[in-house]
């Protein structure tokens, strides 16, 4: 069992909880999710910094961050997460390529 940080644009929030409900029940991994279903609101700076360093502390309990990518699509948010899984050493798996890898 691995643990796991999902990351990718909010704008695939339906995708990323049944990926991340995939890798609970088909593949038995432990899934961290940032996941608001909040796209009628609007965080103040202040609350967008604490989502991302909350978001940093999540890549730093994972085995492996997960990147939705649907379409190749990866925002500037989660080009800064993938910088911060690779550059403390966390495996990064794309979903766009998820069969080269043995989750």
């Amino acid at each position: 069992m691995k643990v796991i940080t999902v990351c990718g644009s909010m704008k695939f929030e339906r995708e990323m909880l049944d990926i991340a409900r995939d890798l609970e029940t088909k593949h038995g991994h432990c899934v961290i999710q940032c996941i608001y279903g909040s796209h009628d609101r609007q965080e103040t700076l202040e609350e967008l910094e604490n989502i991302k360093n909350s978001h940093f502390k999540k890549i730093d309990l994972a085995d492996i961050v997960y990147v939705v990518d649907i379409g190749g699509y990866i925002g500037s948010t989660t080009q800064e997460e993938i910088g911060y899984a690779l550059s403390n050493g966390k495996e990064v798996i794309l979903h766009s390529r998820k069969d080269e890898y043995d989750l």
